[in-house]
């Protein structure tokens, strides 16, 4: 019940504290050991195939060679989101891309202002780039005070932000250009694009010409982390369809009744190919940049000496104040600025997926930056410069929470409905249901006029579903203004019994009699024959004549046809799977998590009601 992007958030926000533990790390050997720090990370590794190879310090394979990697794993989300996630909708992609921007561009100008005319203007690449990790970490921290729509518009904000700089990166601070290693380089990512279009599904030979690619542009002269973004955003993405893990399904059990190396190997195959390969790559990556990769960045790259004198040296330095002041001011300003700006423009029809106090929080938040800064300040700075640079970049970190503490605090002095709207605002969220709830079609639990509908497509003899059973009389309890359908969603290549399951419930329909049945189909989910089913209809009072004949006739087929032909339509491909108020639930369903889903949907539901 968990997607790539929960994945995704989940693993950003629990590595931030390796992340920190990391940078003290770092601060503290720097500081105890400056000597073995340097000389350590100043040590050269030469990587060799013959005559030929590549040899760099070990900071240089961090952060050209590691950090790759941890780039391959943004330009994957970034994918996601446009496939499947709320940029699927093109039109939604404009302002996060205005406000990535902007956020950018306007911290700039801000380090600009502070070192015209010093020759450290060169570096202001370093006062622009939002860090996802630490971003999504402090979002965390404030989880219980923001609405869970701005984690997605920060992350999509923090890639456009990654993206656009990798290209200042590789414009701005890359060497001398070696124009045959930069052709060799295009021209092999030309051979990755033809081998895309001829679908080839071997990720060996991606890796085998991502590898040239990320050679060749290393001694062009670019840096090549650039080859891991562009690598991931080609990486498809698309949800696990019905049809095909019903192959897979088929093929296992063809594995079951024979168990040969053939058919364990088309079920494998089967298995994988039922899942998109940015899903797969993502699982296999992403813990690895976040909890190792990005952590040894920050070891590798924030050990600096620090005293009394060079800090107090340091903020009188533009380097450090210019950082510091694009980070906390220039930040918000400009993704807050572009957002109001692209709202009052386009007449309200683009706006964030959040309130204006949550964006401005997601402003103040965005003003975290630690990874890509530094990666430019090493590449921009040497000595004291670098130094002053970095002490900018750490104590960013700090006063970007503190701004953010402040905003969230003055949002939570506001008046229950003011807050409400500050928080999640009146953008139209994303609807995820194809079928609209029909109150005389559908089979509806609950007030039918209720502010909130809870929509679960079920299997009577999926387990999950019995579990959720309770889970669903105890929200309908909780909440009065609740209404709850069910929808049929029969997995017959793994439940035989399922499709007859839910006629039968269509059989006790007929006679008014669907929830009763309903509720007796799922507490007695491993019995579901025909003879039991007949029992069951005792039990409720039918018309055991009526209710068999239906059932034999097949009477409530074409209905439990249409209930699939919807979920298909959604997108939905197990059970069981909810939505609330036409809003795909992705988290756990359990009760806090089915009761969350609820109140947010029921507190949006609000703000389009008169005061």
């Amino acid at each position: 019940m968990r997607t790539p992007l929960r994945d995704f958030l989940r693993t950003e926000t629990g590595s931030a504290a390796v992340l920190l533990a990391a940078a003290v790390a770092a601060l503290v050997w720097a500081n105890l050991g400056p000597g073995t720090y340097e000389e350590f990370w100043r040590t050269v590794l030469a990587v060799r195939v013959g005559s030929t190879g590549v040899s760099l310090e070990l900071r240089a394979w961090v952060n050209s060679g590691l950090m790759t990697l941890f780039f391959f794993v943004v330009g994957l989300e970034a994918r996601r989101e446009f496939d499947m996630g709320e940029l699927r909708e093109r039109k939604r992609v404009a302002l996060p891309l205005l406000a990535g921007l902007s956020g950018m561009i306007v911290p700039v100008a801000v380090y600009l202002a502070f070192n015209a005319g010093h020759t450290s203007a060169h570096g202001w690449g370093a006062a622009m780039s939002t860090d996802t990790a630490f971003a999504l970490g402090m979002l965390a921290v404030f989880g219980t005070r923001l609405p869970r729509g701005l984690r997605t518009f920060i992350l999509t904000v923090a890639v456009v932000d990654d993206f656009a700089a990798l290209g200042v990166i590789a414009v701005a601070y890359s060497g001398r250009i070696n124009v045959l290693a930069l052709v060799v380089a295009l021209a092999t990512f030309g051979v990755i694009l033809l081998v895309r279009a001829l679908r080839l599904r071997h990720g060996v030979v991606y890796g085998l010409l991502a590898v040239v690619v990320w050679v060749a542009l290393l001694e062009s002269g670019v840096d090549p982390v650039v080859t891991g973004l562009a690598m991931g955003l080609l990486t498809y993405a698309y949800p696990a369809a019905r049809s095909d893990l019903e192959r897979a399904s088929g093929l296992f059990r063809l594995f079951r009744e024979q168990p040969t190396p053939e058919l364990e190997r088309s079920a494998r195959i089967g298995l994988a190919s039922a899942i998109s390969p940015n899903a797969r790559l993502q699982r296999m990556y992403h813990p690895w940049t976040s909890y190792v990769i990005v952590p040894v960045f920050a070891l590798a790259n924030a050990g600096i000496p620090v005293s009394g004198a060079q800090l107090a040296d340091a903020f009188g330095s533009p380097v450090t104040l210019g950082i510091l002041f694009a980070y906390l001011l220039g930040k918000p300003v400009g993704i807050l600025g572009a957002a109001l700006l692209t709202t009052r423009l386009s007449r309200g029809r683009l706006r964030p997926p959040v309130g204006w106090g949550a964006t401005a929080a997601g402003g103040t938040i965005a003003g975290v930056g630690f990874t890509v800064s530094l990666l430019i300040a090493t590449l921009a700075f040497h000595g004291d410069q670098l130094a002053e640079a970095k002490i900018g970049i750490l104590s960013a970190v700090l006063c970007s929470f503190a701004a953010t503490w402040l905003v969230t605090r003055v949002i939570g002095t506001l008046p229950r409905r003011p807050r409400i709207s500050a928080l999640l605002g009146t953008a139209e969220p994303i609807v995820d249901l194809s079928t609209p709830v029909d109150p005389d079609r559908d089979h509806v639990r609950g007030p039918r006029d209720a502010p909130v509908t809870v929509v679960e497509y079920g299997d009577f003899e999926c387990p999950y579903c019995g579990l959720a059973e309770p889970v669903i009389r105890e929200l309908l309890a909780d909440f009065g203004d609740v209404r709850y359908v069910w929808r049929h969603l029969p997995l017959n290549d793994v439940h035989p019994n399922a499709q007859l399951a839910a006629e039968a419930a269509e059989a006790a329909a007929a006679q008014d009699g669907y929830w009763e049945m309903h509720d007796l189909l799922l507490r007695h989910q491993g019995d579901l024959l025909l003879a039991d089913l007949l029992r069951y209809a005792e039990t409720g009072a039918l018309d055991t004549d009526r209710f068999h004949r239906d059932l034999r006739a097949h009477a409530g087929a074409d209905r439990v046809a249409e209930d699939v032909e919807t979920a298909d339509v959604s997108g939905v491909s197990g059970t069981p799977t909810f939505f609330v108020n036409g809003r795909r639930h992705h988290g756990a369903y359990d009760i806090e998590g089915l009761s969350a889903a609820v109140r947010a949907a029921r507190a949006r539901s609000a703000l389009t009601e008169p005061s």
